[in-house]
Protein backbone atom coordinates (compact mmCIF):
# COMPACT_ATOMS: atom_id res chain seq x y z
CA UNK A 1 0.00 0.00 0.00
CA UNK A 2 0.97 3.53 -0.81
CA UNK A 3 1.55 4.80 2.80
CA UNK A 4 3.47 1.65 3.20
CA UNK A 5 6.21 2.54 0.66
CA UNK A 6 6.08 6.49 0.46
CA UNK A 7 6.63 8.66 3.32
CA UNK A 8 5.08 11.79 1.76
CA UNK A 9 1.81 9.37 1.92
CA UNK A 10 2.56 8.36 5.37
CA UNK A 11 2.30 12.31 6.63
CA UNK A 12 -0.43 12.65 4.98
CA UNK A 13 -2.69 9.54 6.59
CA UNK A 14 -1.28 10.85 9.81
CA UNK A 15 -1.82 14.36 9.25
CA UNK A 16 -5.73 13.53 8.41
CA UNK A 17 -6.05 11.09 11.13
CA UNK A 18 -3.76 12.55 13.96
CA UNK A 19 -4.68 16.42 13.36
CA UNK A 20 -7.63 16.48 11.66
CA UNK A 21 -9.23 13.52 13.26
CA UNK A 22 -10.98 11.91 10.60
CA UNK A 23 -12.58 9.10 10.57
CA UNK A 24 -10.93 5.64 9.65
CA UNK A 25 -13.74 5.39 6.75
CA UNK A 26 -12.80 8.57 6.00
CA UNK A 27 -8.94 7.89 6.04
CA UNK A 28 -9.56 4.68 3.67
CA UNK A 29 -11.31 6.60 1.08
CA UNK A 30 -8.70 9.17 0.44
CA UNK A 31 -5.63 6.50 0.35
CA UNK A 32 -8.36 4.74 -2.20
CA UNK A 33 -8.24 8.07 -4.32
CA UNK A 34 -4.35 8.55 -4.15
CA UNK A 35 -4.18 4.89 -5.34
CA UNK A 36 -6.53 5.42 -8.54
CA UNK A 37 -4.83 8.30 -9.09
CA UNK A 38 -1.13 6.67 -9.46
CA UNK A 39 -2.55 4.23 -11.02
CA UNK A 40 -3.44 6.50 -13.88
CA UNK A 41 -0.70 8.15 -13.94
CA UNK A 42 1.33 5.18 -14.19
CA UNK A 43 -0.78 4.29 -17.08
CA UNK A 44 -0.17 7.69 -18.78
CA UNK A 45 3.30 8.13 -18.21
CA UNK A 46 4.25 4.35 -19.70
CA UNK A 47 6.15 4.07 -22.96
CA UNK A 48 2.90 2.14 -24.18
CA UNK A 49 0.80 5.36 -23.53
CA UNK A 50 -1.02 7.07 -26.42
CA UNK A 51 -3.17 9.78 -27.04
CA UNK A 52 -6.49 8.12 -25.88
CA UNK A 53 -7.31 8.17 -22.17
CA UNK A 54 -6.59 5.44 -20.25
CA UNK A 55 -10.31 3.27 -18.97
CA UNK A 56 -10.71 2.91 -15.82
CA UNK A 57 -10.81 -0.81 -15.93
CA UNK A 58 -7.83 -1.18 -17.29
CA UNK A 59 -5.92 1.04 -14.92
CA UNK A 60 -2.25 -0.98 -14.43
CA UNK A 61 -1.17 -1.98 -11.17
CA UNK A 62 1.25 -0.49 -8.86
CA UNK A 63 2.43 -2.82 -6.10
CA UNK A 64 5.46 -3.96 -8.70
CA UNK A 65 6.79 -0.27 -8.73
CA UNK A 66 9.43 0.78 -6.14
CA UNK A 67 9.28 3.74 -3.90
CA UNK A 68 11.72 6.11 -5.60
CA UNK A 69 9.01 5.01 -9.00
CA UNK A 70 5.70 5.82 -6.93
CA UNK A 71 7.32 9.19 -5.32
CA UNK A 72 8.44 9.92 -8.93
CA UNK A 73 4.18 10.04 -10.23
CA UNK A 74 3.41 11.69 -7.33
CA UNK A 75 5.95 14.66 -7.38
CA UNK A 76 6.19 14.72 -11.12
CA UNK A 77 2.59 15.15 -12.07
CA UNK A 78 1.44 18.09 -13.84
CA UNK A 79 -1.61 20.50 -14.10
CA UNK A 80 -2.29 18.58 -17.50
CA UNK A 81 -2.27 14.93 -16.21
CA UNK A 82 -4.14 16.34 -13.28
CA UNK A 83 -6.96 17.00 -16.06
CA UNK A 84 -6.61 14.55 -17.94
CA UNK A 85 -7.53 12.16 -14.77
CA UNK A 86 -10.44 14.64 -14.03
CA UNK A 87 -11.27 13.75 -17.96
CA UNK A 88 -11.53 10.06 -17.77
CA UNK A 89 -13.37 9.94 -15.01
CA UNK A 90 -15.96 12.11 -16.80
CA UNK A 91 -16.19 10.02 -19.69
CA UNK A 92 -16.85 7.39 -17.05
CA UNK A 93 -19.67 9.22 -16.26
CA UNK A 94 -18.49 9.39 -12.49
CA UNK A 95 -20.94 11.62 -10.62
CA UNK A 96 -19.84 15.24 -10.04
CA UNK A 97 -19.79 14.94 -6.69
CA UNK A 98 -17.42 12.05 -6.74
CA UNK A 99 -15.44 13.93 -8.96
CA UNK A 100 -15.52 17.23 -6.85
CA UNK A 101 -14.40 14.54 -3.79
CA UNK A 102 -11.47 12.81 -5.70
CA UNK A 103 -10.08 16.52 -6.67
CA UNK A 104 -10.32 17.47 -3.33
CA UNK A 105 -8.44 14.49 -2.07
CA UNK A 106 -5.44 15.38 -4.35
CA UNK A 107 -5.80 19.18 -3.40
CA UNK A 108 -5.61 18.60 0.26
CA UNK A 109 -2.60 16.01 -0.57
CA UNK A 110 -0.32 18.66 -2.76
CA UNK A 111 -1.16 21.37 -0.42
CA UNK A 112 0.14 18.96 2.28
CA UNK A 113 3.24 18.56 0.15
CA UNK A 114 4.01 22.13 -0.44
CA UNK A 115 3.26 23.00 3.34
CA UNK A 116 5.95 20.13 4.64
CA UNK A 117 8.30 21.20 1.84
CA UNK A 118 8.45 18.62 -0.72
CA UNK A 119 6.82 20.92 -3.85
CA UNK A 120 7.80 24.05 -3.71
CA UNK A 121 4.20 24.68 -5.63
CA UNK A 122 0.86 22.62 -6.25
CA UNK A 123 0.19 21.34 -9.11
CA UNK A 124 -3.46 21.55 -8.62
CA UNK A 125 -3.52 25.38 -7.36
CA UNK A 126 -4.78 26.13 -10.95
CA UNK A 127 -7.24 23.42 -11.67
CA UNK A 128 -10.95 24.45 -10.39
CA UNK A 129 -13.31 22.67 -8.58
CA UNK A 130 -16.00 21.15 -11.75
CA UNK A 131 -19.56 22.94 -10.95
CA UNK A 132 -21.60 20.31 -9.20
CA UNK A 133 -25.46 20.15 -9.98
CA UNK A 134 -27.63 21.29 -6.68
CA UNK A 135 -29.76 18.29 -5.46
CA UNK A 136 -32.35 18.35 -3.04
CA UNK A 137 -31.82 15.92 0.08
CA UNK A 138 -34.93 13.55 0.54
CA UNK A 139 -37.43 14.43 2.83
CA UNK A 140 -40.29 12.45 4.30
CA UNK A 141 -43.86 13.93 5.15
CA UNK A 142 -45.11 14.05 8.74
CA UNK A 143 -47.45 11.32 7.88
CA UNK A 144 -44.63 9.24 6.32
CA UNK A 145 -42.40 9.32 9.56
CA UNK A 146 -45.19 8.58 11.82
CA UNK A 147 -46.12 5.41 9.45
CA UNK A 148 -42.83 4.68 9.75
CA UNK A 149 -41.85 5.05 13.44
CA UNK A 150 -44.98 2.82 14.18
CA UNK A 151 -44.07 -0.31 11.72
CA UNK A 152 -41.50 -2.28 14.31
CA UNK A 153 -43.19 -4.88 16.94
CA UNK A 154 -42.24 -3.31 19.97
CA UNK A 155 -43.30 -6.80 21.75
CA UNK A 156 -39.85 -8.04 20.94
CA UNK A 157 -36.48 -7.48 21.74
CA UNK A 158 -35.64 -6.32 18.11
CA UNK A 159 -38.61 -4.65 17.24
CA UNK A 160 -38.28 -2.33 20.48
CA UNK A 161 -34.20 -1.80 19.33
CA UNK A 162 -35.66 -0.82 15.90
CA UNK A 163 -38.46 1.68 17.34
CA UNK A 164 -35.85 3.20 19.39
CA UNK A 165 -32.99 3.56 16.62
CA UNK A 166 -35.54 5.24 14.18
CA UNK A 167 -37.00 7.25 17.01
CA UNK A 168 -33.72 8.38 17.79
CA UNK A 169 -32.35 9.38 14.58
CA UNK A 170 -35.28 11.48 14.00
CA UNK A 171 -35.62 13.09 17.29
CA UNK A 172 -31.71 14.55 17.46
CA UNK A 173 -31.04 14.17 13.98
CA UNK A 174 -28.24 12.05 13.39
CA UNK A 175 -25.59 10.30 11.26
CA UNK A 176 -25.86 6.55 11.17
CA UNK A 177 -21.92 6.70 12.22
CA UNK A 178 -23.10 8.65 15.57
CA UNK A 179 -25.82 6.46 16.09
CA UNK A 180 -24.15 3.22 15.89
CA UNK A 181 -21.10 4.27 18.17
CA UNK A 182 -23.60 5.02 21.42
CA UNK A 183 -22.77 3.74 24.56
CA UNK A 184 -24.95 3.65 27.21
CA UNK A 185 -23.68 6.14 29.24
CA UNK A 186 -24.22 8.47 26.62
CA UNK A 187 -27.63 9.06 27.72
CA UNK A 188 -28.60 11.60 30.25
CA UNK A 189 -32.13 10.42 30.91
CA UNK A 190 -32.68 13.41 33.75
CA UNK A 191 -31.69 16.02 31.26
CA UNK A 192 -33.17 14.10 28.05
CA UNK A 193 -30.47 14.66 26.18
CA UNK A 194 -27.41 12.45 24.33
CA UNK A 195 -23.51 12.83 24.08
CA UNK A 196 -22.45 12.53 20.39
CA UNK A 197 -19.36 11.51 18.87
CA UNK A 198 -19.52 13.67 15.61
CA UNK A 199 -17.05 14.31 12.62
CA UNK A 200 -13.51 15.00 13.51
CA UNK A 201 -14.03 13.69 16.99
CA UNK A 202 -16.48 16.88 17.63
CA UNK A 203 -18.33 16.38 20.81
CA UNK A 204 -21.68 17.92 20.91
CA UNK A 205 -24.86 17.30 23.52
CA UNK A 206 -28.28 16.55 21.46
CA UNK A 207 -31.54 16.91 23.22
CA UNK A 208 -33.85 13.63 22.34
CA UNK A 209 -38.17 14.10 22.65
CA UNK A 210 -40.06 12.34 24.96
CA UNK A 211 -40.82 10.09 22.33
CA UNK A 212 -37.14 9.14 21.87
CA UNK A 213 -36.69 8.43 25.61
CA UNK A 214 -39.70 5.92 26.32
CA UNK A 215 -38.35 3.99 22.88
CA UNK A 216 -35.11 3.55 24.40
CA UNK A 217 -36.51 2.87 27.96
CA UNK A 218 -38.37 0.59 26.81
CA UNK A 219 -35.86 -1.46 24.28
CA UNK A 220 -33.28 -0.87 27.40
CA UNK A 221 -35.92 -2.98 30.19
CA UNK A 222 -36.68 -5.75 26.99
CA UNK A 223 -33.31 -6.11 26.60
CA UNK A 224 -32.31 -6.22 30.73
CA UNK A 225 -35.24 -8.80 31.11
CA UNK A 226 -33.62 -11.29 28.20
CA UNK A 227 -29.78 -10.52 28.30
CA UNK A 228 -29.07 -9.41 31.93
CA UNK A 229 -29.20 -5.59 33.17
CA UNK A 230 -26.11 -3.51 31.68
CA UNK A 231 -24.98 -0.53 32.35
CA UNK A 232 -22.68 0.39 30.29
CA UNK A 233 -20.87 -0.66 26.59
CA UNK A 234 -22.80 -0.62 23.40
CA UNK A 235 -26.32 1.03 23.08
CA UNK A 236 -27.78 -0.81 20.34
CA UNK A 237 -26.52 -4.41 19.79
CA UNK A 238 -27.01 -7.35 17.10
CA UNK A 239 -28.38 -11.12 18.65
CA UNK A 240 -24.50 -11.58 19.34
CA UNK A 241 -24.53 -9.11 21.93
CA UNK A 242 -22.48 -6.77 19.52
CA UNK A 243 -22.37 -3.20 18.80
CA UNK A 244 -24.76 -2.41 15.98
CA UNK A 245 -23.48 -2.11 12.33
CA UNK A 246 -24.94 0.45 9.69
CA UNK A 247 -25.69 -2.15 7.05
CA UNK A 248 -27.90 -3.54 9.76
CA UNK A 249 -29.81 -0.30 10.08
CA UNK A 250 -29.80 0.01 6.43
CA UNK A 251 -31.45 -3.36 5.91
CA UNK A 252 -34.13 -3.14 8.42
CA UNK A 253 -34.97 0.35 7.54
CA UNK A 254 -35.84 -1.31 4.14
CA UNK A 255 -38.13 -3.66 5.70
CA UNK A 256 -40.00 -1.23 7.71
CA UNK A 257 -40.24 1.33 4.42
CA UNK A 258 -42.25 -1.86 2.86
CA UNK A 259 -44.17 -2.18 6.04
CA UNK A 260 -44.77 1.44 5.86
CA UNK A 261 -46.00 1.78 2.45
CA UNK A 262 -43.52 4.33 1.45
CA UNK A 263 -42.79 4.23 -2.13
CA UNK A 264 -39.39 5.90 -2.74
CA UNK A 265 -36.05 4.92 -1.59
CA UNK A 266 -34.37 5.89 1.36
CA UNK A 267 -31.44 5.89 3.75
CA UNK A 268 -30.92 6.25 7.47
CA UNK A 269 -29.84 10.15 6.43
CA UNK A 270 -32.97 10.80 4.74
CA UNK A 271 -34.23 10.74 8.29
CA UNK A 272 -31.93 12.97 9.65
CA UNK A 273 -32.78 15.24 6.03
CA UNK A 274 -36.36 15.10 7.78
CA UNK A 275 -35.37 16.04 11.34
CA UNK A 276 -33.88 19.39 9.87
CA UNK A 277 -36.49 20.22 7.15
CA UNK A 278 -39.46 19.93 9.79
CA UNK A 279 -37.85 22.14 12.83
CA UNK A 280 -37.40 24.99 9.92
CA UNK A 281 -41.01 24.74 8.63
CA UNK A 282 -42.01 24.94 12.48
CA UNK A 283 -40.18 27.86 12.64
CA UNK A 284 -36.90 26.71 14.26
CA UNK A 285 -33.90 28.97 13.09
CA UNK A 286 -30.84 28.23 10.89
CA UNK A 287 -28.45 28.91 13.13
CA UNK A 288 -30.31 25.92 15.85
CA UNK A 289 -30.61 23.72 13.35
CA UNK A 290 -26.80 23.92 12.27
CA UNK A 291 -25.95 23.53 15.78
CA UNK A 292 -28.43 20.19 16.44
CA UNK A 293 -26.86 18.92 13.52
CA UNK A 294 -23.67 19.16 13.96
CA UNK A 295 -22.77 21.25 11.30
CA UNK A 296 -19.24 23.26 11.27
CA UNK A 297 -20.54 25.51 8.60
CA UNK A 298 -24.07 27.26 8.49
CA UNK A 299 -23.54 26.69 4.30
CA UNK A 300 -23.89 23.46 4.84
CA UNK A 301 -27.05 23.44 6.48
CA UNK A 302 -28.42 26.22 4.10
CA UNK A 303 -29.12 23.47 1.45
CA UNK A 304 -32.55 22.95 3.33
CA UNK A 305 -33.48 26.03 3.34
CA UNK A 306 -34.20 25.64 -0.07
CA UNK A 307 -36.74 22.53 0.60
CA UNK A 308 -38.76 25.17 2.76
CA UNK A 309 -38.60 27.94 0.52
CA UNK A 310 -40.19 24.97 -2.35
CA UNK A 311 -42.46 24.39 0.51
CA UNK A 312 -43.73 27.97 0.76
CA UNK A 313 -44.00 28.36 -3.17
CA UNK A 314 -45.84 25.62 -3.38
CA UNK A 315 -48.50 26.84 -0.83
CA UNK A 316 -48.45 30.19 -2.28
CA UNK A 317 -49.01 28.67 -5.70
CA UNK A 318 -52.12 27.24 -4.43
CA UNK A 319 -53.24 29.75 -2.65
CA UNK A 320 -52.71 33.23 -3.62
CA UNK A 321 -54.96 34.31 -6.00
CA UNK A 322 -52.96 35.94 -8.78
CA UNK A 323 -49.90 33.46 -8.43
CA UNK A 324 -51.21 31.73 -11.80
Amino acid sequence: MLQDKLTIVRSYIDHLAGQRNFSHHTVRSYLADLTQFVRFLRAVTSSEAGDDLPSVDDLPEIDDLSAEALEKLLLGASPTEIRGYLAMMSSHEYKKCTIARRLATLRNFYRHLVRKGWLNSSPISIIRTPRQDKRLPKCLSQSQIDNLLSAPDTTTMQGARDHAILETIYSAGLRISELTSLDIEDLDEFNQVVRIEGKGKKERLAPLGSMAMEAIGRYLEIRARELGPCDSGPLFINRFNRRLSDRTIRRHLDKYMLEAGIPLHISPHTLRHSFATHMLNAGADLRSVQELLGHASLSTTQIYTHLTTTRLKQVYDKAHPLAK
